[in-house]
């Protein structure tokens, strides 16, 4: 394929080109579910087959605005950017065409045009994708801030916009779809129709991929296509039932009999690794370093071992705590206090801590804190990794009380425990070695275990990107958060 010239410009779809999908509907779905809830969802359920009908009629447009408004009608336009910031980018990614991410991404200057509203694409596609500029219609909001659920623009709107944006210079290349109603593709010198194919040539592309997604939130894990979000909807009732037991059961249960109850109810552990043996007459337990996939982390490692091992944790709600059927020791994220917690815990017996200090559900794995290989120089990594199929049992916006239920409320969760030996001597601090630099050890070797990739990022990037603050968790009063929901309020009573 003849190399493109470089400092053109490229013009292209996003549904149906960039996306390999050219239905916006999952999208609007998940919309609909995380910025407000299981009515709504099932509401824009109900009206698929009416917006499939307008699509076959050739009023694709109506159907496209209905869509809108179910969606959005009513909701806050803050809540709308959070999930475009948080929720939307992984499934956007994941459905990412990278032979028109190829093309596209080989020009300087580059336009993407969606048929969704602005606001849900934008943040994706110019920090993942490396657009310039994203071209769609634009939400009506009301003086408070709340969307009208009508759009502003309809598809020659969006057209003219792209013109304007080349009034001095035609477009290099347009990407389009055969069946595209936009008529801009018209002032491009070329255009070009999928499927595409390129022939990679990494001397002459630094591109090769798009930024990856390594922080997301929300709940649901697979696109709620049509199809999908009727199975989804139709699990729920069965899945509370189902999480309530569970639950119930860890609760009550002794802890040694859990491993054998487990997979009645659909659950399943996967030990891999030789745990180590319990150690007597000693003045310090061991320190059990742990990835963390989910707040079940610790409580997991303890069934394995079938004795109530103590975790350290930090932003858990206090019904997770009351819940949790192993002891929790709450941190406060100040250096010296966390020591003589930690330090004390350890006198009396093992521990459980997870270095990374919060959550990630992609394959990677956050700065570890060096704080535990000062404490203790009997340190034993342990992998942990998770496998759900409809919900995540993690969230940095929601309600984490819920995390533990929506883990229990999957079908088959699954849980894969991997013991590495305990570091040696020379690989602790006791040799010489730097805090920093032993957590640095263990970051490696546990997400070689894993296949997954190291990286610097921590708690407060997470939370900066997912929920625009530093995740530090205030101690709020009962009345204090009553006056913050009366001031939210306080404009309608006006």
């Amino acid at each position: 394929m003849q190399k493109m010239v470089m400092e053109n410009s490229i013009v292209s779809e996003f549904e149906g080109i960039l996306l390999k999908d050219s239905d916006p509907f999952s999208y609007f779905m998940l919309v609909a579910f995380e910025a407000s809830g299981l009515i709504r969802f099932a509401l824009l359920l109900l009206c698929w087959p009416v917006i499939r009908f307008l699509d076959a009629l050739g009023m694709g447009d109506a159907g496209l605005k209905l869509m809108v408004f179910v969606a959005t009608a009513g909701l806050r336009v803050l809540e709308i950017e959070s999930v475009s910031r948080a929720v939307l980018p992984k499934f956007f990614m994941d459905d990412i065409d990278m032979e028109a991410w190829r093309v596209f991404s080989r020009y300087d200057k580059r336009v993407v045009v969606t048929k969704m509203p602005r606001i849900m694409v934008e943040r994706f596609v110019k920090e993942h994708l490396r657009a310039d500029e994203v071209v769609g219609s634009e939400l009506v909001v009301n003086r408070f801030g709340f969307a009208t659920g009508l759009v502003d623009g309809d598809i020659g709107f969006i057209s003219s916009k792209v013109a304007k944006l080349f009034v001095d210079d035609e477009p290099s290349l347009g990407l389009r779809r055969a069946t595209s109603s936009f008529q801009f593709f018209s002032i491009c010198k070329e255009q070009m129709h999928p499927p595409f194919i390129t022939v990679e040539n990494c001397h002459d592309h630094k591109l090769l991929r798009p930024l990856p997604v390594i922080f997301h939130d929300g709940r649901l894990v697979m696109r709620p296509t049509p199809l999908t979000a009727l199975l989804i909807l139709s699990w729920m009732p069965l899945g509370i039932v189902l999480a309530t037991i569970r639950i119930t059961i860890g609760v009550m249960l002794p802890m040694r009999i859990i491993p054998y109850v487990t997979p009645l109810f659909g659950g399943k552990i996967i030990v891999k690794g030789k745990p180590p043996s319990p150690i007597s007459g000693s003045n310090s337990g061991v320190l059990f370093v742990c990835t963390h996939r989910t707040l079940m982390d610790p409580v997991v490692l303890s069934t394995v071992l079938m004795r109530k091992i103590p975790a350290v944790t930090y932003s858990i709600s206090r019904l997770s705590e009351i819940l949790s059927p192993i002891p929790t020791v709450r941190l406060t994220r100040i250096r010296e206090v966390d020591a003589q917690k930690i330090k004390q815990e350890l006198s009396k017996g093992d521990l459980v801590v997870c270095p990374e200090g919060t959550t990630c559900r992609e394959p990677f794995l956050l700065r570890f804190s060096g704080l535990f290989a000062e404490l203790t120089d009997r340190i034993v990594p342990v992998a942990m990794n998770y496998r759900v199929g409809f919900f995540h049992a993690t969230t940095a916006g929601g309600w984490k009380a819920l995390d533990p239920i929506f883990f229990f409320m999957n079908p088959r969760p699954v849980y894969e425990v991997t013991f590495l030996n305990q570091l040696p001597a020379e690989a602790t601090c006791s040799s010489g070695k730097s805090p920093h630099d032993v957590a640095n050890y263990v970051q490696r070797i546990l997400a070689a275990t894993l296949g997954f990739e190291c990286t610097n990022f921590t708690r407060k990037d997470k939370y900066r990107v997912l929920a625009g603050n530093d995740g530090t968790v205030s101690c709020t009063s009962l009345v204090d958060k009553v006056k913050k929901v009366v001031s939210t309020f306080k404009p309608f009573l006006q």
